[in-house]
């Protein structure tokens, strides 16, 4: 008889699981640091961050190969997600959770004398995305392998970041975000799997081995795309996900003559091109070059995703995509992928030789469309002529689902050329564009907003004669965000001190948090709720000293606004509200005063000169404000440079008043505004986004609500005189006076006048000015609650218990129940 033994049986599988004591933790993490690594304790501190995660990555291995086998079986539907952006942040301490060896890992440590906080600190934030869209992109992740979703996330494996942002003399400098330059212990080269991406080239007809006209795509520059796979666990499940991510390389590493003949730069020419695709996260596309790079990225990811796909299904399938759309659904995120549409029907016509009706049958069956933008000029058009350029293939086929589309349009509008013309996939003018969010209602099953308002508002607006033409297309999926990364991982204190209330089932199942309401009249609970928030403020402070050099006394109220610098977030009003703060302080109009902290932060676009404007204004009133003697402890102002996601779990935790203050009607959803929630923060917002879904959730009494809604802030446009409101309020007047007199610029002349013309515009869509007063007045009112501690604390309790809606495992089942219609455990 054999000894040999069998891999992959499940008797196998479960005898592979690795011991997960303290001593063995510590045995594995001293191999992989002596004799893989080569180093010893007392190295440099990424060594040990290193050898450590290579010890946990052993213990999700097991899983992770079990979890593919198992989704690769026949007859398991699958979920693509795409997107240009995943924000994962840190993963060692997030893997810990999820595989519930947090207490083991450090006992461990504490045998060699390290703390594991201080290991996890090592790791570098995974440069993969930019704000709230790639923040929900993983939370999507976390939810789906904790619901034991089969979902594969696609996505670009970034060289560089979107920069680091530096604040040198109040303005934003950008540097390369190089988070790759150690290393990532946390992805696995996938080589067998690289995928050629064509670009260029030109249109041949032939005939294929059916002789009939074939149409192939020639002369081509090709870019190989090289697959990095990320592990996603579940928590506490035993279930692995994957995110593969791509690397983009040359098909040729340089020009061998050209080396030899001394031309060296251009030798590797070829190789730098290709690279470029995957080097940087949104490159500036101010340039006609900077466009190029960022449809290429788009094109690069949806291709390589989407042959991906396609490779599994022929060889599990032996080439029959008979029944491809009841197994597979490709879920877009926002407009950037959504050129997967076209490359769908390229590939199954050109490379798998499917009839044009065989292909658009399975393409507009599987599609899915996530819109993440009520802002026109945020959904993606590409000039016809790069198309022309870059893919002309692609650009022959959009033409040719254009021509469909506007006969279904012909036939439901009979001669209305003006709704032809307005609905057209290809948008006409002196310049003609491709509108790819129109691309992507064409060829998609579905379409989805983030939020009640936001999905009410495409329906009726944005999009609405694509939803009077298929109503039954357009759907809800309000966001959320995973109670695991943000609550359970990121608020340590607050966690255990629910769990000792109601067990710990809610960080699996989040409505179960609503329990804790029936410990609000608890004094002795609500005094522990209180200590647990003020150790919280005390990290943030540390932090805040440490990066912005200004200090923050933990019994005031931390008054927080972190998102991307954007006109319509309006920082600005935040800002009006702190120059108003500091000019009632030097009036001496301080009775019944609240001490306040005031933090904020965010990057601005490299492109975006107003917004880098916000952030020199920002820094200006901070250097004022915090060096005036008069001010004290009264009033506090700091920008946190470089915010990313490990920032925010020292922010969210600490925050008393989140701010949301959008234009209504603005803001597709937020998820910002859920993290603060579950952390117990008061949100102060407009009636706007998901913040209409927190008010619900909360009350009126838990939530601070003021300006113009949706509908007013149209009517408001009609008759906008921004100066007639500021010489009909004292406060705003004299406000607007502090800033324009040159107060908080005393040395740099002018430098604010395109903040303050802003401002004063009647063209301003986003009404900042107008809504000042309501804001004043609601701030003033935070301040009087604030002092009432009490009172406060069971407002903070209350939020965090209405958190179970916001939970991303309910956004997902909610997709899955009425998109992707899964299975699942």
């Amino acid at each position: 008889m054999s000894n040999k033994r069998t891999l992959c049986t499940k008797e196998f599988c479960q005898m592979d699981k690795l011991p997960t004591d303290s001593e063995s933790l510590a045995t594995d993490f001293e191999r992989y640091l002596t004799r893989h690594l080569g180093r010893f304790i007392g190295c440099i501190p990424f060594y040990l961050y290193e050898a450590f995660s290579l010890t946990v990555r052993d213990h999700i291995m097991t899983d992770w190969r079990n979890t593919w086998k198992e989704h690769e079986k026949k007859g398991v539907k699958k979920a693509y997600y795409m997107s240009l952006e995943f924000l994962i942040g840190r993963s060692l301490g997030n893997h810990l959770l999820n595989l519930d060896i947090e207490n083991e890992s450090k006992e461990a440590m504490n045998i060699f004398a390290l703390a594991l906080e201080d290991i996890i600190s090592q790791e570098h934030d995974a440069g993969l995305g930019n704000g709230g869209l790639g923040r929900l992109a993983a939370c999507f992740m976390d939810s789906c392998a904790t619901l034991t979703l089969p979902v594969i996330g696609y996505g670009i494996r970034y060289e560089y970041g979107m920069f680091r942002q530096i604040i040198k003399d109040g303005y934003q400098i950008e540097e390369p975000d190089h988070w790759l330059r150690n290393g990532n212990p946390w992805e696995l080269e996938r080589p067998e799997y690289t995928q050629v991406i064509k670009f260029g080239g030109h249109i041949e007809m032939v005939t294929n081995h059916n002789r009939k006209p074939h149409v192939v795509w020639v002369g081509t520059s090709d870019v190989l795309a090289i697959p990095y796979d990320v592990p996603i666990s579940g928590y506490k499940n035993n279930v692995v996900n994957t995110l593969r991510l791509w690397s983009a390389s040359t098909t040729n590493i340089f020009n061998l003559d050209e080396f030899n003949a001394g031309s060296y730069s251009e030798a590797v020419e070829v190789k730098n091109d290709a690279e470029h695709i995957s080097m940087v996260l949104y490159p500036n596309d101010a340039s006609e070059n900077g466009k190029e790079l960022r449809l290429k990225q788009q094109y690069f990811l949806a291709s390589a995703s989407l042959q991906d796909v396609l490779r599994m299904w022929s060889v599990n399938e032996n080439n029959d995509f008979s029944h491809f759309a009841q197994q597979n659904v490709f879920q877009l995120n926002d407009t950037h992928p959504t050129i997967a549409v076209a490359e769908l029907m390229r590939l199954l016509i050109d490379e798998h030789y499917l009839s044009w009706d065989e292909a658009w049958d399975i393409t507009s069956q599987t599609m899915a469309y996530t819109n993440h933008t009520l802002l026109p000029e945020a959904l993606e058009k590409w000039p016809v002529s790069l198309f022309e350029c870059l893919l002309p293939r692609l650009l022959q086929i959009i033409y040719e689902i254009n021509a469909c589309f506007l006969k279904a349009v012909s036939a439901k509008w009979p001669g209305d050329t003006e709704k032809q013309i307005s609905m057209s996939i290809i948008e006409e003018g002196e310049v003609q564009y491709v509108r790819m969010a129109y691309l992507a209602i064409v060829g998609s099953f579905s379409v989805n907003g983030v939020a009640a308002l936001h999905s009410k508002l495409l329906s009726e607006g944005l999009f609405k004669n694509f939803y009077e033409l298929w109503p039954h297309k357009f759907n809800n999926k309000t966001n959320g965000v995973t109670p695991r990364r943000w609550v359970a991982h990121a608020n340590p204190l607050m966690t255990q001190l629910i769990s000792e209330k109601i067990g710990d089932n809610w960080v699996r199942n989040l409505d179960e948090i609503n329990s804790i309401k029936q410990y609000i009249d608890e004094p002795d609970f609500c005094k522990q709720w209180f200590n647990v928030k003020l150790e919280n403020k005390k990290k943030l402070a540390e932090l805040v000293k440490t990066q912005c050099d200004v200090d923050f006394n933990v019994n005031s109220l931390f008054d927080v606004q972190v998102k991307r610098i954007h006109e319509y977030k309006r920082q600005l009003l935040n800002i009006l509200h702190v120059i108003h703060l500091y000019n009632r302080i030097k009036r001496n109009d301080t009775v019944n005063w609240t001490n306040r902290c005031v933090l904020i932060g965010g990057k601005a676009a490299p492109g975006y000169q107003l917004a880098k404007s916000i952030i020199k204004l920002t820094n200006n009133i901070a250097n004022v404000i915090n060096n005036d003697s008069d001010v004290g402890d009264k009033l506090k102002l700091a920008f946190m440079p470089n915010y990313g996601v490990s920032k925010m779990q020292i922010i969210c935790p600490a925050t008393d008043l989140s701010e949301q203050i959008s234009t209504a009607g603005k803001e597709a959803s937020g998820t910002g505004n859920m993290k603060f929630m579950m952390n117990g923060a008061v949100t102060i917002g407009t009636y706007d986004g998901a913040n209409i879904e927190i008010l619900d959730a909360v009350g009126n009494d838990n939530f601070f609500l003021f300006g113009l809604n949706a509908e007013e802030v149209e009517q408001q446009k009609k008759g906008y005189y921004p100066s007639q409101l500021v010489e009909n309020d004292e406060d705003l007047k004299q406000v607007m006076h502090l800033l324009g007199c040159g107060h908080f610029n005393s040395f740099e002349y002018g430098i604010f006048d395109d903040i303050i013309a802003s401002l004063l515009n009647p063209y301003d869509p986003w009404l900042t000015l107008a809504d000042f007063r309501s804001y004043i007045d609601t701030q003033e009112k935070v301040s009087l609650a604030y002092r009432e501690q009490d009172s406060w604390v069971k407002m903070s309790i209350m939020n965090t218990a209405s958190s179970g809606f916001f939970s991303t495992d309910r956004t997902m089942q909610e997709y899955n129940r009425d998109i992707w219609k899964l299975n699942s455990d």
